[in-house]
Parts: structure tokens; C-alpha cells; sequence
């Protein structure tokens, strides 16, 4: 959910629903005492950190020092969240999130964002193979290629993932308060 991924037809048509979306979920989080832990990537200006083809494409995206690896505006933060950057499409991927997660004796993990054939895909992947159980909240994730989007949902959905909606987690949470932490 960050400033350069907003560069394409098919998410900026989203991004005002996504980040509604994305405000209601992490303020459900909030309100239950879960942890949010938002997730940006960033780049040196010379790309020596960059995947291969960016360095090899020349694509300057997520370059440190501007607005584009920034958040979006729109989402709402607050202190008590946590940041975690990364390099890579997996949020796990070379970064202390691990650490965090254990720290705050997470059990699960729910995803939001863009985009979903891509970073979300790869998240849920990592996550699963730590044995975390994996919440994709549906209207909360998107893709710049619709097609790539459902494949990888459909893929995800009832097997290294489950795939929820925030009225059903909402209820999910009332009804098992120790649902996700």
C-alpha cells in the first residue's frame, strides 16, 4: 500500500475502497488488542539492494528518500503499529519480522495489501511455512492484473490460506476471542 504501487489503471480504480477497507480491518485489530504491523519496501537510490531486474531494468520504485516507498496517506496509523521494511516481495525475506512476531506471540497472521499474485502470495507462503496460520481478508488485497489476483486467491484459498471477509472475522472475533493475537 504504497505511494508507487498506485502508478497502475487497475489499483488506483481500487485504492479508495482498499484503503476504507484497510482502515476497517486494522482498526478491528486495534480494537481487539491485535497488533498491526505495516510493511514497506525500499530501495537505495543506486539499486545495489534492488531485485535483479530492477538493477537490470533500470526501475527506480520504492527509492529511499522519496514519497514513493512512503504509505498512503489515506491509511490510517498510529503509534502503537509497527513498521517493518523489506527488499523483497516476502515480508519475512531478510527481515526482523520473525523476531517480531514471536515477540508478540502472534499465532496467525492476517494480510492486506498489494499486490496479491506478488507480495501477498509470497507473505502467505513464508507465513505458512512457519506454521502460521494465514487470514487473506477479502476487499483488502489487490493486484494490478486482476487475472494474476483471482488465480493466486483461488490458489491460496483452503490451503496455505483462508480466505475471509471482515464481517466474517468480525463475528469470528466476538465469537473466539482468541482467534488471532
Amino acid at each position: 500500500m504504497l505511494n508507487d504501487c498506485f502508478g497502475h489503471a487497475e489499483l488506483t480504480r481500487q485504492r479508495a475502497s482498499l484503503c476504507s477497507s484497510i482502515n476497517e480491518l486494522t482498526a478491528l485489530a486495534r480494537a481487539n488488542g491485535y497488533p498491526v504491523v505495516w510493511v514497506r519496501q525500499e530501495f537505495e537510490p543506486d539499486l545495489s539492494d534492488a531485485t535483479m531486474d530492477m538493477k537490470a531494468e533500470n526501475i527506480r520504485m520504492f527509492i529511499k528518500g522519496t514519497e514513493g516507498p512512503a504509505i498512503l496517506d489515506e491509511l490510517l496509523r498510529t503509534d502503537g503499529d509497527f513498521e517493518i521494511v523489506k527488499k523483497r516481495y516476502s515480508m519475512f525475506f531478510g527481515t526482523g519480522l520473525d523476531q517480531l512476531l514471536r515477540r508478540l506471540d502472534v499465532d496467525q497472521v492476517i494480510l492486506a495489501g498489494v499486490n496479491t499474485h506478488a507480495c501477498i502470495r509470497t507473505a502467505a507462503i513464508d507465513a505458512y511455512q512457519r506454521d502460521l496460520p494465514v487470514l487473506i481478508v477479502r476487499g483488502c488485497v489487490a493486484s494490478k492484473d486482476m487475472h494474476h489476483h483471482d488465480v493466486s486467491m483461488n490458489y491460496m484459498d483452503g490451503g496455505i490460506a483462508n480466505l475471509t471477509t471482515i464481517p466474517d472475522l468480525r463475528y469470528k472475533i466476538a465469537m473466539t476471542p482468541t482467534l488471532c493475537r
